[in-house]
C-alpha cells in the first residue's frame, strides 16, 4: 500500500522550508521593498533586478493547457536532473535506502544516487531491451524507495511495454519514476494522464528535446499534489530564472511549429535509419521512438574515432552492457545527416 508520508525522510518531514519574500506576499503592488533587490535596475534592463516567481505559475498554467494536467500537479526544475536529484534528497536516506535502475539507461539516475550516497540496484534489461520484471521484483526490499524507468529509453531508443510498467506501478509501494524525455517522438501514450490512478507515479518530461530548448535547462515533473508539495518544500527558492521563464512562455505559444518539427525529425529519423542500414559497416539499426538511433557497427570504436577526424561527433556506447559495438547517433539536420552518411561511406 502506497503511503507517501512513510517514504519521506524524517528530516524532510520535519523540515520548515525557506520562505522567500515572494512566497509571503500575495496580490498586486506597485512598490516592492521586501526582497533586498537593487531598486535602481541592472546593467541589462530595469526588469531583471527583481526576483522571479518562485513557483513559475504563468509557465505552469501554459504547460497545463497543453498537457491537460492541473498546474498544482507540475514541478519545474533546472533541467530534469534537478527533478531527479530532489527525489533522492527528499525520499532516500543516505547509506540506508536503495533505488532500482534498468540498465542500459540514462546515467544521471546512478550519478545522482552516488552523490547522495544511495545504493543502486540493477535490473538489467532483457535482450529485446524490455524490463526484466522477475529480476526487478527480486531486487525490491523494504528500503527500496524509487524505481527508475526511462521510456523511450536512452540509449536504446525503444519504449517499454506499457503493461510491464503498469505491473510495476500496481505492485511497488515506493515511487515509480517514468522518464519521458523523448515521448514526443513516440507513438506511445504518455503516462501523465494516469496520475490520478497511481499516487506513486512521477512522470518526467523536458523542454530540451522536442521543444529544442536544451540551452535553457527546463525539466518538468508531473505527480500528485502531495508529491509536488514535497518538491516545492526542498527546492531552492528561485530555481528557474526570470529570463528562462519568459523564453519558455514564448516557446509554449508555438505548439504548431513544435509539432511540425517533431514530424520532420521523425521523418528524417526513418530516412536516416534506411540509409544507415544500406552501409556495409552497419550491422543493425535498432527501432527508435526517440530523436536518435542506436546503431550496431563493425569496429564501432574505430568508426567513432574516424568520424571525429572529420569533425563529426556521435556517442560511443560500444562498452555499455547490451549495447556492445554500438554508436548512438542523434538525428541532425538534412545537411548534417548527409555529411555523416558520406563520412561513413568512406570508412566502409
Amino acid at each position: 500500500m502506497f503511503n507517501l508520508d512513510s517514504l519521506l525522510r524524517d528530516n524532510i518531514r520535519k523540515l520548515v522550508p525557506y520562505s522567500s519574500a515572494r512566497d509571503e506576499f500575495k496580490g498586486e503592488a506597485q512598490v516592492f521593498l521586501d526582497a533586498n533587490e537593487n531598486s535602481l535596475g541592472s546593467p541589462l534592463t530595469r526588469w531583471y533586478n527583481r526576483y522571479p516567481d518562485p513557483h513559475q505559475w504563468k509557465v505552469k498554467e501554459a504547460i497545463s493547457r497543453i498537457k491537460g494536467v492541473p498546474p498544482q500537479h507540475i514541478f519545474l526544475g533546472n533541467g530534469s536532473d534537478e527533478c531527479i536529484d530532489l527525489l533522492y534528497r527528499a525520499f532516500c536516506v543516505p547509506g540506508k535506502d536503495n533505488v532500482i535502475i534498468n540498465p542500459p539507461t540514462y546515467g544521471m539516475y546512478e550519478v545522482s544516487a552516488n552523490i547522495n550516497d544511495v545504493e543502486v540496484r540493477r535490473a538489467t534489461l532483457l535482450d529485446d531491451f524490455q524490463l526484466d520484471l522477475v529480476h526487478l521484483e527480486n531486487l525490491v526490499d523494504s528500503n527500496t524507495k524509487i524505481i527508475w524507468i526511462c521510456s523511450p529509453n536512452n540509449p536504446t531508443a525503444n519504449s517499454m511495454n506499457r503493461q510491464d510498467i503498469e505491473v510495476v506501478l500496481n505492485n511497488f509501494s515506493g515511487l515509480v519514476v517514468i522518464d519521458e524525455a523523448y515521448i514526443n517522438f513516440s507513438r506511445h501514450k504518455s503516462f501523465i494522464q494516469e496520475l490520478s490512478d497511481y499516487p506513486n507515479l512521477v512522470v518526467l518530461q523536458t523542454m530540451s528535446k522536442a521543444w529544442g530548448l536544451a540551452g535553457l535547462r527546463m525539466g518538468m515533473a508531473f505527480a500528485s499534489e502531495a508529491i509536488i508539495d514535497v518538491y516545492n518544500k526542498v527546492k531552492p527558492p528561485y530555481n528557474i530564472s526570470q529570463v528562462n521563464q519568459e523564453l519558455v512562455l514564448k516557446a509554449l505559444e508555438e505548439v504548431g511549429q513544435v509539432n511540425d518539427m517533431i514530424r520532420q525529425l521523425v521523418a528524417m529519423r526513418e530516412q536516416l535509419s534506411k540509409d544507415l542500414v544500406a552501409l556495409p559497416l552497419v550491422r543493425a539499426v535498432f527501432p527508435s521512438d526517440a530523436n536518435f538511433l542506436l546503431v550496431k557497427m563493425e569496429n564501432a570504436r574505430g568508426v567513432y574515432e574516424r568520424l571525429l577526424e572529420d569533425g563529426i561527433v556521435v556517442r560511443d556506447r560500444s562498452k555499455v552492457e547490451l549495447c556492445e559495438g554500438c554508436l548512438r547517433i542523434t538525428v541532425g539536420t538534412e545537411k548534417e545527416n548527409g555529411e555523416l552518411l558520406n563520412a561513413l561511406a568512406k570508412i566502409g
